[in-house]
């Protein structure tokens, strides 16, 4: 009889070809506790539930984004009156003048774009100015006593990652 065995040197080898022992399985990871915050316990970070941008509590808030050219100064104004006078607060009369001066402040850093933010609470009202262009050049240091001469009740500028920031706190009792 004839065998039909295949020679040693042609049968495959056992541990060819090799195995790769399977990766470990890796146990689920248990569900991340449940925290409730209380609203209470603020000052937190909050975010608006749909937009996902920071929220303010208990006052009124508005940021309008301007080209950086020499009339962002007339357009921010318009911007922020309109905003006060829809709130029912009374515009103070050297708002224009000092807002020109702050927007001119950031446009002068060269930027794209600057932001004016405003936020009114117990009978005064922040506005903060943005350039969004970094820049390492300081302000004048006439620049805050300007700030204040034009009705300011408190001011500050700095430079930031993000830019130049310019802000002036007003009190619209007097």
């Amino acid at each position: 009889m004839e065998s039909h065995a295949e020679p040693e040197a042609t049968k495959p080898r056992p541990d060819y070809p090799p195995k790769s022992p399977p990766p470990p399985k890796k146990p689920p990871s248990p569900p991340p506790p449940q925290t409730r915050i209380d609203p209470a316990s603020f000052p937190l970070p909050q975010r608006g539930s749909r937009t996902g941008r920071p929220v303010m509590k208990n006052r009124q808030g508005a940021a309008w984004n301007l080209e950086a050219q020499p009339w962002a100064g007339a357009k921010a104004f318009k911007e922020v009156s309109g905003r006060l006078t829809k709130w029912g607060v009374r515009v103070p009369e050297h708002l224009e003048s000092l807002l020109r001066h702050m927007v001119g402040l950031v446009v002068a850093d060269g930027g794209r774009h600057v932001s004016v933010h405003l936020a009114e609470q117990n009978h005064q009202v922040l506005i903060l100015a943005l350039s969004h262009q970094p820049t390492d050049i300081p302000a004048g240091e006439d620049v805050l006593p300007q700030l204040l001469k034009m009705g300011a009740v408190s001011c500050s500028t700095e430079l930031t990652a993000e830019g130049r920031q310019v802000w002036a706190v007003l009190d619209l009792m007097a």
